[in-house]
C-alpha cells in the first residue's frame, strides 16, 4: 500500500528534529453545498533542522516516531 503524502506550510520549528505544517484542504458541506476551508497541523520529523517557518513541504506517512509524530518532511516545494 502506497504512503500517504500531503502538501502544507512549516508553521513551527522551534522543536528540535521536528516541524509543525499546516495542511489546508477544501470541502464541501454537506446540506448547502458550500465549499470551505479546513486546516489541519501535523507534527513532522525534520531531521537536519532545514526547513523554516514559511516553508511550503510535502509530507509523507511514515511508522511511528514518536508519542505524535507520524510524518516526515521529504522536500521543500518552491
Amino acid at each position: 500500500m502506497p504512503k500517504k503524502k500531503l502538501i502544507g506550510i512549516v508553521t513551527s520549528d522551534k522543536m528540535q528534529k521536528t516541524v509543525v505544517v499546516t495542511v489546508e484542504r477544501m470541502t464541501e458541506h454537506p446540506k448547502y453545498k458550500r465549499r470551505y476551508k479546513v486546516h489541519k497541523k501535523y507534527k513532522a520529523h525534520d531531521e537536519d533542522k532545514t526547513y523554516k517557518t514559511g516553508d511550503k513541504v510535502a509530507i509523507e506517512e511514515t511508522a511511528p516516531i514518536s508519542k505524535d509524530k507520524r510524518w516526515k518532511v521529504i522536500s521543500k516545494i518552491s
